[in-house]
């Protein structure tokens, strides 16, 4: 499990809960990112497809060709920036599969057809959200349960995939708060995290969007970094705080979604009966 007292994000914005995209430009030797989780994770992934590939691999015709294209780009990563890292790969592995199981990050592949369309994934790491329900979809039905998205970041997030080029990247970060440290969360259930600060866990997925030079597509990666809220807290007293203020200022439909319910009026009560 990818626990540590420490994560190199923190993502809460002091003015509060915003819907947004919240992109920066991407330096493409940042593109993966690598630690001392590497294998650890990497032999979770393993498990998972050995157990249960179905829930966690979703590739259709239409991806095949960028899917090997990307793993041409991750095998040429790792052989610049981590030289000392293998990069062989079993031939009977569809190709989005042997590049994911050389990286931390979850792989998935989207086309522009009538509309950007997620035509290939491996997602080992998924955060209340299962892959099935997902493939061959447009950006706007991934995206559909999401509050406020379609009047506020369905037209942006279009006209961001349609302008990517190859030459300019981006990433962002995405968090929520959990009562597991599990990287594999695949339930579609929003519930509340049960107990208290102690309890709960502070999940933050580094987001990256490239596209690729020769087939067009557009690859998203998802690096998930889970870290124990009650450790955050007593490293850095603004945590709790922002945290607070980030559920507290989310609308009530957002908070819902999130499984964030009165979550915070539970760590109020805790703090207060320390």
């Amino acid at each position: 499990m990818s626990v540590t007292p420490t994560t190199p994000y923190v993502p809460l914005d002091p003015r509060g809960w915003r819907l947004a995209m919240g992109l920066r430009p991407l330096d493409l030797a940042n593109w993966l990112e690598f630690d001392e989780h590497r294998e650890d994770e990497l032999a979770q992934k393993a498990a998972l497809l050995d157990e249960c590939y179905e829930k966690v691999v979703a590739t259709e015709p239409q991806g095949d060709d960028a899917s090997r294209e990307l793993l041409d780009e991750v095998r040429a990563y790792v052989k610049h920036y981590h030289p000392d890292v293998a990069t062989t790969t079993d031939p009977e592995d569809h190709p989005l599969v042997a590049a994911s199981r050389l990286v931390q990050e979850d792989l998935c592949v989207l086309l522009k057809e009538d509309g950007w369309r997620l035509r290939a994934a491996c997602v080992c790491f998924p955060s209340r959200w299962e892959l099935a329900t997902k493939i061959g979809t447009t950006l706007d039905e991934i995206h559909a349960p999401v509050p406020h998205y379609e009047e506020e970041l369905a037209r942006p997030t279009r006209g961001f995939f349609d302008r990517l080029r190859p030459e300019r990247s981006f990433w962002r970060l995405n968090w929520t708060l959990l009562d597991s440290p599990a990287l594999y969360q695949p339930t579609s259930a929003r519930v509340a995290p049960s107990g208290e600060l102690a309890d709960w866990f502070f999940r933050v997925e580094r987001q990256t969007l490239r596209q690729l030079p020769v087939s067009g597509a557009i690859v998203f990666t998802i690096r998930t970094y889970v870290t124990s809220a009650a450790e955050l807290a007593q490293a850095d007293q603004e945590f709790v705080p922002a945290l607070l203020h980030a559920m507290e200022s989310a609308p009530a439909d957002t908070q819902t979604y999130k499984g964030w319910t009165g979550v915070a009026t539970r760590l109020r009560d805790g703090l207060v009966a320390q």
